[in-house]
């Protein structure tokens, strides 16, 4: 008689299955339950492959691509199917997948001829193809040092320099038609999963384009992003001059006694950024109101800091004003579809006394300025009164500034918007970037540490609701910028993760939040330390680690 195992399902239904049986046989009972594929699966509070068989009593609960591990699986196959096509169509190219654009991943296929329209179509089509053919992702353990001389015997040295960084003496890599690779993060079954995607040209690349998590089964509409992908290039030339592109470079120069010197040549190149921002806001002349958002954890107040230096330098005389004191009265605040007060959206403003008083300021009237309350949730009148002359310029930071909503009484001519975002060039190797979100996500966690009292738990619990107002709220109106800051520092990673491993560890295995603090957990192992104490008392990364300049707190 056949052994058999009992499966229960997140809604504490229990069921029988032969032992040994794959996940992928068992997901066809409940494939119609789900909005998309089914392309993994949580076992035991642990992220599974579908290809792996159930040997023991245990918990489960499928994953479609309406979920973020779903959306990872999906995104993380897609590339290696790019990757597959294009060696295929060329055959001694070099692919990069190097950051997030228009809502997909921008790469680029490294030959001896620039990429043409025709190139793209056919790498495509060999996209199509393959995808036809149901080919399996093959995953298997081998020896660091057997992975070293595959990838060696393959040409791809960013992932046999960054293994050879690694402590353990196993890595997993996965094959597919004839091809090896190493991919942070798991796969799905097979190409055949991978239905819904296009190429669309970007030149010099092209971005790998796929559903969105909330619309699974169809492609977002087009945007190009133009700006945004400007500033990318130019954190790329600045990776150049710093000869860092991939993690193992920051390494070597941590290992070789070099990092003291890409620490200040990072640092030197923000000030010369935030100087040139400086002197074009001066240039302008009629600029009175400097707008500044971005995603959490982007390092706009210490950004707004240094703004104000290098303006102060420029001869103007900037003035803070806070869009929290416009709060309006909590029994005025929107509630949102939680039933609790939403204070991300831009009605919970009180626009239209913000446009009064911003613009009296700028008339060069006497104005009394509010303070919110937040302990009684009422905006309160003290006398607090401020007047500007012509030197004065006003800087304002918070999540809307780029929305003309909440400057719709201010000529646009008399306004500076600057978006600011932490869009790290830095990659894991040649196939595997590291996603903005990552980056912000440790800053937070490290600074709700030092300086909020909250632990990585609720950092990371927190964190979806704080994805959401973000793709809500700031990203729609992100080319109405001016001009973007990228405040990611090359070196960063290898700061915050001496913070960031400790209080990872402390997640329970058996909380829902242990599967993505596992994850950041391994990512953050691939880095070597770097010495708190040659981080600049000014550096945006203070506002993350503590003993900044600008601030009281003290890390």
């Amino acid at each position: 008689m056949q052994e058999t195992v009992i499966i229960t399902f997140p809604d504490n239904a229990k069921r029988e299955y032969p032992k040994g049986m794959k996940l992928q046989e068992i997901a066809k009972d409940y494939q119609q339950y789900f909005n998309s594929d089914i392309v993994g699966a949580i076992v035991n509070n642990e992220l599974k492959e579908l290809w792996v068989e159930v040997s023991q009593d245990c918990s489960l609960q499928f994953i479609d691509r309406t979920t973020v591990y779903g959306s990872r699986f999906y995104s993380r196959s897609l590339a290696f199917l790019f990757i597959i096509a294009a060696k295929e169509v060329f055959k001694d190219c070099r692919v990069t997948v190097e950051h997030s654009l228009s809502k997909g991943l921008y790469c680029e296929v490294h030959k001896d001829k620039p990429l043409t329209d025709e190139d793209i179509v056919r790498i495509e089509e060999k996209m199509r193809e393959l995808q036809k053919m149901d080919l399996p992702f093959i995953k298997r353990k081998i020896t660091s040092k057997e992975a070293i001389e595959l990838f060696t015997e393959t040409k791809q040295f960013d992932k046999v320099n960054l293994i050879r960084y690694r402590k353990k003496k196993y890595i997993n890599i996965y094959s597919c038609h004839g091809y090896y690779d190493y991919f942070y993060g798991y796969m799905v079954p097979s190409t055949g999963y991978l239905k819904i995607f296009e190429l669309k040209s970007n030149n010099p690349g092209l971005v790998l384009r796929y559903p969105e998590r909330a619309e699974p089964n169809k492609l977002p509409e087009f945007k190009e992003q133009k700006k945004l992908f400007s500033i990318f290039r130019e954190f790329e030339k600045w990776g150049k001059i710093l000869e860092l592109e991939n993690i193992s470079h920051l390494n070597d120069a941590i290992k070789n006694g070099r990092i003291n010197e890409v620490i200040q040549v990072a640092e030197g190149l923000h000030e010369k950024k935030i100087a040139q921002i400086a002197d074009m806001i001066a240039d302008l002349k009629n600029i009175r109101l400097v707008l500044i958002a971005g995603p959490s954890s982007s390092g706009k107040t210490t950004f707004a800091q240094r703004l104000s230096v290098q303006l102060r330098v420029n001869g103007l005389k900037p003035v803070a004003i806070s869009i929290d004191d416009f709060f309006k009265n909590r029994e005025d605040t929107p509630i949102g579809e939680d039933g609790e007060y939403d204070f991300e959206t831009i009605d919970a403003i009180d626009i239209v006394t913000f446009n009064d008083v911003i613009s009296r300021l700028i008339k060069g009237e006497e104005v009394e300025i509010p303070v919110f309350n937040f302990h009684t949730g009422n905006r309160e009148w003290k006398g607090r009164k401020l007047k500007i002359s012509k030197e004065h310029v006003l800087v304002v930071e918070g999540i809307h500034g780029l929305n003309e909503m909440l400057t719709q009484c201010i000529p646009k001519v008399q306004k500076f918007k600057i978006y600011i975002s932490a869009l790290t060039h830095l990659s894991i190797d040649d196939h595997n970037r590291i996603p903005t979100s990552d980056l912000r996500l440790i800053r937070r966690i490290v600074r709700d540490y030092q300086f909020r009292s909250a632990d990585a738990l609720s950092t990371i619990k927190r964190w979806d609701s704080v994805r959401r107002g973000e793709e809500k709220y700031i990203y729609p109106f992100q080319e109405e910028a001016d001009i973007m800051f990228n405040s990611s520092l090359v070196y960063e990673l290898a700061v915050l993760n001496q913070i960031a491993l400790p209080l990872l560890e402390e997640i329970d295995n058996k909380v829902h939040e242990y599967i993505e603090a596992k994850r950041i957990k391994k990512f953050l192992q691939y880095f070597l330390e770097a010495d708190l104490n040659a981080i600049p008392s000014n550096s945006i990364l203070r506002e993350f680690v503590g003993d900044s300049c600008f601030f009281q707190e003290k890390g």
